[in-house]
């Protein structure tokens, strides 16, 4: 990563060398807009959630990835700009692990008082030490070069660098959320189906282009002082017959009801949203403006109320740029349905999951006179197939996030940002065995699922209704009757049962051991990162002195020794790990035993660490 710095600085170095050289340009012997042409193997559109996480996987597994983002930072609507909050599945033992807990575990180090400006910077640090990755920022997908029924190459514009880019690619993704790539005249769809089309008892109406809406959110910071605000003429104003609602009774299945809530406290402000009945995409300027004008008459409303609600808070940011939840959705070889989420997501080609809610939003929105938005309960996990993520008639071309497979009513479960993550994790995944062995995803499905399904648990990905399996070294290695547990595959606590070994500092308690010397050349390890601990995710309340704590029971210090005629010898060591899933390597060792030592915890003296996986390579 050193040497890619050092080249990177350099080549920028004789760039301006070059330039200088040159002497002064003017019109005579300069261009205006710079062309450039790029290759590579996998191209991913979008850098959201999705994008970052497909990106990613795809790089570390060997393949060439040019990454294009649209905006000036990574992270999409959990970035700086929108700060939507991120949602996945619910339960305790059911959080996303993977590349999107290794960002927040990032975040949590390197950040914190979780400041969300350094937050992007923790997305952006993660892309650009891949030596694999090419990162486009400022760079948006305009156009399209097929080549009979493929994409070829995508065109994008870089309006800061004046740059036309043309980015050839063998496999292409579309994590933008809105499915620039349509272009390649892949089938998609855009607003509700007709409840009849798949029997989809929950959709109350449909068959139309409504969606549901954009938001701007506010953030708010706790202040001793109290003075009233004074909004932007232009400002729209409110009374409390605005924010009056009917009592309702619970649509068959419904779960809650959710309502404008004018209220500071535990508040991120998602029900200022419109756009449902408009086109969120080509419609995003308007729907921006008006927007800024219910954020900050909302606030007004708020803060000089006569009963004092938001005396003791100042509006600390509003959001420029609104999160957007739905726009147009891809159609694959399968549709992701209602029934498919009620019913648990059983696929034989799982490769992701989720478990949020069905959270259907009134197109209305802000303006409707009933409720903002309806849940139904559904199972978590979930199941979310392979045959959701690629295209049913463009052959090379694959999608993760918000714009996968699925109707209108089984999308309002997909659309959450950690769900995004770990499907973003799928697909880059199989770009990796596209390129590997030549195929298509549709190929990949038929003959290779079950390899893709091994890599993303090989990752750290759960995949639902079924579990790991430890590396064959692993499996016939000897240990303690209460080590064992480390070799049943199951990273995490669950159904209520405890699937890792607890450990003092400096005990040597996991021990594999063999009959004979294995040659063994790395490990897999697996550490509690206390993922019901939903305060690993970035705040609604921005301020904060007291910095975030690693979690008590993480290892920060660890070593591995391997027993090599008959003497101890530590083959890796690390001191300052943060992270919960771990792949090492170190120089091949003849072993009959190997052990996994943690000198030290988060939570420091006295307190124990977790494991829940020691797998030898």
């Amino acid at each position: 990563m050193k040497a890619t710095r050092m080249f990177c600085a350099a080549a920028l170095l004789c760039a301006m060398a070059a330039r200088a050289a040159d002497g002064m340009l003017t019109e005579a012997n300069s261009q205006v807009i710079k062309d450039v042409e790029l290759e590579t193997e996998f191209v991913v559109c979008g850098g959201g959630p999705a994008g970052l996480c497909a990106a990613v996987a795809a790089a570390r597994h060997g393949t060439k990835v040019v990454l294009l983002q649209a905006r000036p930072m990574l992270g999409g609507n959990m970035s700086s700009e929108m700060r939507m909050g991120v949602m996945g599945a619910y339960g305790d033992e059911n959080k996303e692990a993977g590349i999107f807990e290794e960002l927040q575990l990032k975040n949590f180090y390197y950040n914190p008082l979780l400041r969300y400006t350094i937050w992007d910077d923790v997305m952006l640090s993660t892309v650009v030490m891949e030596p694999n990755i090419t990162l486009l920022l400022n760079t948006c997908v305009d156009g399209v070069v097929m080549d009979g029924g493929r994409i070829a190459a995508v065109k994008a514009w870089n309006g800061d660098a004046y740059t036309r880019y043309v980015v050839k690619g063998r496999y292409f993704a579309d994590c933008t959320g809105d499915g620039i790539l349509r272009l390649s005249g892949a089938k998609f769809r855009h607003g509700r189906e007709l409840p009849s089309e798949f029997n989809e008892t929950y959709l109350e109406q449909g068959g139309d282009a409504k969606t549901m809406g954009n938001s701007i959110l506010l953030q708010l910071r706790r202040t001793k002082e109290h003075r009233p605000f004074t909004p932007p003429p232009w400002a729209h104003k409110y009374t409390d017959a605005d924010f009056a609602h009917p009592d309702e009774p619970l649509p068959p299945g419904a779960m809650r009801l959710n309502y404008k809530r004018p209220y500071p406290e535990r508040n991120n402000f998602w029900w200022i949203e419109i756009g449902g009945n408009l086109h969120t995409i080509h419609d995003a300027n308007d729907i921006q403006l008006e927007l800024k004008k219910i954020a900050y008459g909302v606030w007004a409303y708020m803060k000089n109320h006569p009963d004092g609600r938001a005396k003791g808070y100042e509006l600390d940011w509003i959001g420029s740029l609104p999160g957007k939840r739905e726009s147009t959705r891809f159609v694959g070889p399968h549709i992701l349905t209602q029934g498919d989420v009620l019913s648990g997501g059983h696929f034989e080609d799982v490769v992701a999951y989720g478990g949020w809610k069905l959270d259907d939003h009134h197109p209305d929105a802000f303006e409707s006179k009933t409720h903002s938005s309806v849940e139904y309960e559904c199972p978590s996990p979930f199941g979310i197939p392979f045959d959701c993520l690629y295209s049913v008639n463009v052959p090379n071309l694959m999608f993760a996030g918000r714009d996968i497979s699925t109707t209108h009513m089984s999308f309002s479960a997909t659309r959450v940002m950690a769900t995004c993550a770990a499907l973003g994790q799928a697909v880059g995944t199989a770009a990796s065995l596209l390129v590997k062995y030549g195929i298509d995803p549709a190929q990949l499905r038929r003959e290779r699922i079950a390899e893709l399904q091994t890599m993303l648990e090989d990752d750290d990905c759960m995949l639902p209704f079924r579990w790991r399996k430890v590396s064959p070294l692993t499996a016939e290695a000897r240990c303690a009757d209460d080590v064992a547990i480390l070799k049943n595959g199951i990273d995490r606590n669950y159904d209520g049962k405890d699937n890792g070994v607890w450990t003092d500092a400096g005990e040597e308690k996991i021990v594999y051991s063999w009959d004979a010397p294995k040659r063994i050349s790395g490990a897999r390890l697996v550490f509690d990162s206390k993922m019901t601990f939903t305060g690993k995710r970035m705040r609604k309340l921005e301020a904060t002195v007291t910095p975030a704590k690693m979690p008590e029971m993480l290892a920060k210090g660890f070593r591995i020794d391997a027993r090599v005629c008959g003497e101890w010898k530590t083959v890796f060591s690390d001191d300052c790990n943060f992270l919960r899933f771990r792949k090492v390597a170190f120089e091949p060792v003849e072993a009959d035993a190997l052990r996994l030592v943690v000198t030290e915890s988060w939570g420091g003296k006295g307190e124990k660490a977790h494991v829940f996986a020691f797998d030898a390579l």
